[in-house]
């Protein structure tokens, strides 16, 4: 049995609309990860169950490790598909927002969201939601959004409306977001998802293979590429990554191939902290990525140096400058944050 943890009135309410809603948009927020994906494809993958009319629409591309994904031809690029986009969500009776805090992390979609006279729900495990939606299902101690996606069905009553390709989705955004259940992945709970997933004929072996073991030559060796240029503070249990966007056209870079990087420096003994630092290819921005083990809240640096957030083991946030400019803002933030990352690598 799973904890009751979405309130009631808010299920109700939910249920209420999409029993009336005819038109429905499923919006994730920019750049999707395979959390936002996989919910977004588990929640539209029920409502076609239920018959109903509904359509995932993301902001940009995502990586091609995820398209294998049941449905995910039928995802809208709004960069690519904006006058359709725009349509849709002007005449939508319905709009779900999944895997994403505040409208801006839409990017260019904000506006049409914001504009629209649908009845919006939030679901969402980020801090800090804004009030954008009308329902709002926001649990940050949950591992995924996929994770609420599940039990908001269930509490719904329609576990058994669930199809196998929906339970696929699910749990690859369950597993992409715990990385492979290696952090924020303690509550026995998800075991017990899990479990219930498997009940629908997944594979989980054969998603893992497919989400981790399919990528280029190219990308193996810009991983070692990278590996080589790793600084490692060890006064402060932290190992920093970069890649600039000179070195990723020499890679062939594609949107994904770096997926997982921050979570190599980590294998290091005595790491607490692993930074990854990468130069945007469509803005003169940096991508700001922390993964931390232990009690170290990455979170926390994070939303205070780089204007980010997330969860206690993996954050992010961004900046507007140089990679030689934000390695510069980290080491501030590594020299206040010092005293506990010690205390975490003691722990």
């Amino acid at each position: 049995m799973l904890s009751k943890i979405i309130d009631q009135t808010k299920i109700d309410q939910f249920a209420k609309w999409l029993n009336k809603a005819e038109r429905i948009v499923i919006v994730a927020h920019v750049s999707p990860d395979g959390d936002a994906i996989g919910s977004s494809l588990g929640l539209w993958h029920f409502l076609s169950t239920m018959e109903k009319n509904a359509r995932v629409i993301v902001p940009n591309a995502f990586p091609d490790f995820l398209k294998w994904m049941p449905g995910s031809k039928e995802i809208l690029l709004y960069d690519r598909a904006r006058t359709l986009s725009d349509k849709l969500l002007a005449e939508a009776d319905l709009i779900c927002c999944l895997d994403f805090n505040a409208l801006h992390r839409i990017d260019y979609m904000q506006e049409a969201v914001a504009a629209s006279g649908a009845h919006k729900i939030l679901i969402d495990h980020h801090l800090h939601p804004e009030d954008f939606c009308q329902v709002v299902i926001s649990h940050p101690n949950i591992s995924s959004t996929s994770e609420l996606v599940f039990r908001l069905i269930c509490r719904m009553g329609h576990f058994d409306d669930i199809s196998r390709e929906g339970a696929e989705c699910i749990y690859t955004g369950m597993m992409t977001d715990t990385g492979g259940f290696t952090y924020n992945s303690n509550d026995r709970e998800i075991y017990f998802i899990i479990s219930e997933l498997l009940s629908k004929g997944i594979d989980k072996d054969a998603i893992y293979r497919r989400v981790y073991n399919t990528y280029s030559e190219s990308r193996l060796r810009l991983m070692g590429h990278i590996l080589t240029q790793m600084k490692v503070y060890p006064d402060c249990h932290t190992a920093v990554i970069t890649l600039t966007t000179k070195e990723q056209k020499g890679f062939n870079y594609i949107r994904g191939d770096s997926e997982g990087f921050v979570n190599i420096p980590l294998s290091i003994k005595n790491v607490v902290l692993s930074c990854f630092l990468r130069e945007d290819t469509e803005r003169p921005m940096i991508k700001i990525s922390l993964r931390s083990v232990g009690t170290f809240p990455c979170n926390q640096l994070a939303a205070e140096f780089f204007g980010g957030g997330g969860h206690l083991n993996a954050s992010g946030g961004e900046f507007y400058g140089t990679i030689d400019e934000a390695r510069t803002v980290l080491e501030k933030a590594l020299e206040k944050y010092k005293p506990i990352l010690a205390a975490c690598a003691k722990d």
